[in-house]
């Protein structure tokens, strides 16, 4: 192939072309995300049942709906959670592979199927299926000095929300704050001086609030001659307060009437008052938008962003917005640093090979053929649907320093020819791809086959394999094609002809460099001559040194993805069961001014009423935005030293509440924090004391360990509170002839919302919500005042028939996978990684007993599955690339020379997260490499690596051996023909990994997190297999005898090679 591509250099150049273009329309039409969607996905039934409590909300409708998802196909795993404050949720998990489209629709099915089952308000209310994940991509923040509150949720109801869920890519808008609704403030003692009740006014409501189609006069069939048609209207439905008041709710015998108004005060207010925002402090109304599961967090944000700006124009006046919280800006971010690495990655390879080239012409070559395998890598991320993410442009760095090795090893062997035997570049290149085509098309099926097992896992962690494996083995292909169509056409065109021994007569630095390089050279061939004479003694110290490479391996710390400083921090607020809203909104003040007082945090929103645990008046939550990473420089200015400094704040200033600040985790899709996330779980139902019992022994136990930061293990969710309970005497009832239905009508009427109706208002169905005035409903004996009406239609008070007493009950009802549920989130202390603090877990859960369990969820779930699939994944790169060897070279023998060099990257991979690990602990950070993802994908990079160095000396020594000299000779002079070459490529790739290793700001962390094992490993796993390759050939070839099919192979491939052993100008 190459010489048909020398003979016709345009033609080379039309296909280069052709991947230009795919590349560069592959990325103008690539998505744009921090991470690949890692997230199974996700489907949430939500349902309102005004009144009711956490347990009658699991009993009367979720118990029912989680019943009968069991069966859907592709469901992972279920969790739902019902609170005090009438909302549930039955969050359904698919596996990866998984439509949602179809699921979807499954699961619509299976709910209407018990639809009918559930209480009559909350299919009046509705359930709601959305595919939304649970996280926030942003905040839409409206604020005006005109508009209210009030007015400013009305308007994002109307005319806000509606146009942003119809963006592509937006799976849910939340709005924190209601919509406007007819509120009816009933006074209960006035409907009790009319001989009223609670259901008398629903009933007058729903009679007189109705829509009326009258329709029409002339029309058809009509009688003969009918010259008119009209429609004819009547006025049904009410629309305004005054309309509303004159309700009538008793006409008497006298031609009196008792009127709404009498009872009751009417007018406009919100349809639910249990959440607000304040920015800074200042009310606002916010909108927190939700991905669809399918969603790009990069195009979603635009588009939002776009749709706003054109919103704006049409704003009430003095009414603006802004997203203070937008977690695009990260992504955006994180993406530009790493491009620039990239291009820094290639300036520094691109200076170390003319170093060692010293021709510009040379150096040129590869410059031009690189980028176009890069494009190339580009063209295949969009055909396979991928994204450009963190991951894919990490194996864009990486893979530079693997990719430009096909042309170097092209132009180096064209240049050794021209030099030796003064041939011109075209002939020389004829010769030396001859020579090396094998060698380029061996080699390339090693590395990739390195990566490709990497692209058969699953779950989230599979997701990011296969991203970053892909990208690295379609790079690695793409390199290898134009290594052997427009690298040898660029030889033969762009090349001078040369005298023999022109690469000896340098001068100047180039001179100079290539004498000493020419004394390290002969040094390093009396070491490696040293170790081939001691064997026994040097697979003694490799074996040691192998052991301690697998010691340091196994004390590494356990991660999933180390934490990033995303720009903001997460804030979560919990007052004392039963605080009201008024004692959470003080403290949510004086979180604010702490926040305030840290130079680094630029913003702060606060929502009341509203957590990711759940819902209620003592909750609430926050998000504190940091000033951009260029400002915040110094020393303990990080996210994660900023959340622990407002974390002491808020411990040692609340009075009245707990408040933590934590730092997001890495990929926002799996969680709403970082650190651990368990689901405890009662197996044997033995009852919701039990549990709770049995959980706080568990926290105990947690941060008793030292394992935990003691301030960061607490229970989830909402805390089991003091609660009136109301005993009817059931007989007193009968014997007045008062009924449950009124009973319950008068409790849910009086003490909950109550949604009677619908009204227009605007161009808009809004609600009509009844409920007993605020000063009616503030004392357990208000409760007792109600009054119900009997059979004669007296009403009589509840006193009469009802006894209120305290009782402690449960807020919140939690069930993972259909058991009784108690969720907790810890994160580890100082020095303790993730995957030692699960492991803690596991140990203390076992020993609670009882039928007692837990199952993970969020990260440490993709954590806890990812772990287990590391030593597969390590070992399927091994014997992929034994495999691929073994066929490479008709051998089963000569692969395991490759295989043996392997521990030696590890070495230095585990040997440089441990020293960088300690270096930090002397300066008094918190040591942050790990055993992650990074750590994963960069040791088999280095695998693969390491690999492609010993095949340089292994195969030039094999071919030497066939030529007739002993195994010994073979590889001494194999690695010194080979060492020019294998320090240029691996110091080419270790320079190119700089950028990442000393990267700062944004993403900074995960780039350090792969910069640090790519770079120890390549260069200690470098040093040390340039001495110890040429051993391992020498002991195989000793203990694994060549047999007379492996010669003749051997002998062929030397042939064809042109190696014949006297040529000492190679390299």
């Amino acid at each position: 192939m190459a010489k048909f591509f020398i003979d016709r250099p345009i033609f080379a150049w039309v296909i280069s072309i052709f991947i230009i273009a795919a590349g560069i329309f592959g990325i103008k039409s690539l998505p744009v995300s921090q991470y690949p969607s890692v997230a199974a996905p996700n489907i949430t039934l939500r349902a309102t049942y005004p009144g009711a409590s956490a347990q009658v909300m699991e009993d009367s409708v979720l118990s029912v709906i989680e019943r009968n998802m069991n069966g859907v196909e592709g469901l992972d795993y279920m969790s739902t959670s019902a609170d005090s404050s009438g909302s549930g949720s039955v969050s359904l998990t698919f596996t990866p592979e998984t439509d949602e489209d179809l699921a979807q629709v499954e699961v619509q099915n299976k709910l209407s199927e018990v639809l009918s089952m559930l209480p009559a308000t909350v299919q009046q209310y509705g359930v709601t299926v959305s595919k939304a994940r649970s996280n926030f991509l942003m905040i839409v923040m409206l604020s005006s000095d005109v508009q209210s509150t009030e007015e400013m949720n009305d308007y994002a109801q109307r005319n806000i929300v509606p146009e942003l869920q119809r963006i592509d890519g937006v799976g849910k808008v939340q709005l924190f704050g209601a919509q406007r609704a007819m509120r009816i403030w009933v006074d209960p003692k006035k409907l009790q001086n009319y001989n009223l009740s609670f259901a008398d006014v629903g009933s007058a409501l729903s009679a007189q609030n109705i829509q009326i189609s009258a329709g029409s006069i002339g029309s058809l069939p009509a009688v003969q001659g009918q010259t008119v048609t009209a429609t004819v209207t009547a006025q049904g439905q009410l629309s305004t307060a005054e309309e509303f008041g004159n309700v009538i709710l008793r006409a008497n015998t006298d031609g009196s009437n008792v009127y709404l108004k009498d009872v009751a005060k009417v007018g406009l207010g919100m349809e639910d008052y249990s959440s607000s925002t304040r920015l800074n402090g200042v009310n606002t109304t916010g909108m927190a938008v939700m991905l669809s599961n399918s969603g790009n967090a990069m195009a979603t944000a635009k588009a939002v962003k776009e749709r706003m700006a054109t919103l704006e124009k049409y704003f009430p006046q003095g009414m603006s917005w802004k997203t203070p919280y937008d977690t695009s800006k990260f992504v955006e971010i994180s993406i530009e640093k790493v491009i620039h690495t990239l291009i820094e990655a290639m300036v520094l390879v691109f200076v170390v090979m003319y170093l060692f080239l010293q021709n510009i012409r040379y150096t040129l070559i590869p410059t031009i053929v690189v980028p176009i395998s890069l494009l190339g890598g580009f063209a295949f991320i969009s055909y396979m649907g991928m994204s450009i993410n963190v991951l894919t442009m990490f194996a864009m760095v990486l893979v530079i320093g693997i990719v430009v090795d096909d042309a170097i090893v092209v132009v180096e062997n064209v240049e050794r020819i021209m030099a030796g035997e003064g041939l011109p570049p075209k002939a020389a290149t004829k010769k030396a791809m001859g020579q090396i085509s094998g060698a380029v098309i061996g080699i390339t099926a090693v590395l990739m086959s390195v990566f490709v097992p990497l692209a058969m896992f699953s779950g989230a962690t599979g997701n990011i394999y296969k991203q970053f494996a892909l990208t690295m083995a379609a790079s690695i292909a793409f390199s290898a094609f134009l290594a052997l169509t427009l690298t040898p056409a660029l030889c033969a065109t762009m090349l001078k002809t040369i005298p023999k021994g022109h690469h000896e007569e340098k001068k100047g630095f180039f001179g100079w460099f290539n004498k000493k390089f020419d004394n390290w050279t002969h040094g390093y061939e009396g070491w490696v001559a040293k170790v081939l004479r001691k064997t026994l003694r040097m697979m003694v110290v490799y074996v040691g040194l192998a052991v301690v490479g697998v010691f340091l391996f196994t004390r590494l710390p356990t991660s999933f993805l180390p934490t990033e400083d995303q720009g903001f921090v997460m804030v979560s607020v919990q007052l004392p069961a039963g605080a009201t809203k008024e004692r959470t909104d003080a403290t949510l003040a004086q979180v604010t001014q702490l926040a305030k007082s840290i130079p680094e945090i630029e913003n702060i929103i606060t929502v009341s009423g509203f957590s990711f645990s759940g819902s209620g008046q003592n909750m609430a939550m926050g998000f504190a935005i940091l000033k951009d990473w260029n400002e915040r420089t110094a020393s303990g200015s990080d996210a994660v030293a900023v959340a622990g400094k407002l974390t002491g704040m808020m411990m040692g200033t609340l009075k009245d509440g707990f408040g933590i600040a934590v730092v997001p985790p890495p990929i926002l899709e799996l969680g709403n924090g970082s650190g651990l996330s368990i689901n405890l779980q009662d197996r044997n139902n033995t009852g919701h004391t039990a549990l709770l019992a049995k959980r706080n022994e568990l926290i105990q136990k947690m941060r008793a360990s030292g394992l935990f930061d003691p301030s960061t293990v607490r229970a989830g969710g909402l805390e089991d509170s003091p609660q009136l309970k109301i005993d009817i005497n059931r007989a007193a009832a009968a014997a007045q002839g008062i009924s449950f239905a009124d009973i319950r009508t008068a409790l849910a009427s009086a003490l909950s919302s109550s949604y009677v109706s619908d009204f227009p208002n605007q161009g808009r169905l809004q609600r009509v919500m009844v409920q007993a005035d605020e000063d009616a409903r503030m004392q357990p004996a208000d409760i007792l005042n109600l009054t119900v009406p009997n059979k004669s239609g007296v009403a009589v008070p509840l006193s009469t028939i009802a006894t209120v007493s305290w009782e402690n009950g449960t807020e919140q009802s939690v069930r993972f996978n259909g058991y009784p549920s108690m969720k907790l989130s810890a994160s580890p202390a100082t020095g303790v990684s993730t995957g030692q603090a699960m492991a803690a877990v596991q140990k203390m859960v076992d020993e609670l007993g009882g039928g007692y369990s837990f199952e993970w969820g969020g990260q440490s779930r993709e954590e806890a599955k990812g772990g287990s699939q590391t030593l597969i994944l390590y070992g399927l790169a091994v014997a992929a690339v034994f495999l691929v060897l073994a066929a490479l070279y008709e051998s089963w023998s000569i692969p395991l020379a490759v295989i043996l060099v392997i521990p030696l990257g590890l070495i230095g991979a585990a040997a440089g997260v441990t020293g960088r690990n300690l270096f930090e602990g002397l300066l008094g950070s918190v040591p942050s490499f790990a055993n992650d993802i990074y750590f994963q994908v960069g040791f088999v990079t280095v695998m693969g690596l390491s690999a492609k160095n010993a095949i340089l000396i292994i195969e030039f020594a094999k071919d030497l051996q066939a030529q007739g000299k002993s195994a010994v000779e073979a590889a001494l002079e194999a690695a010194r023909l080979r060492f020019r070459p294998i320090i240029m490529t691996s110091f080419a790739f270790i320079l190119g990994v700089v950028p990442l290793y000393i990267a700062a700001g944004a993403s900074s962390a995960s780039q350090r997190a792969i910069g640090t094992t790519v770079f120890w490993g390549m260069l200690i796993g470098t040093l040390l297999s340039v001495f110890l390759v040429p051993l391992f050939y020498v002991v195989v070839r000793k203990f694994f005898k060549e047999t007379a099919h492996e010669h003749e192979m051997a002998v062929r491939h030397a042939s064809k090679a042109g190696i014949t052993g006297s040529d000492d100008k190679q390299y």
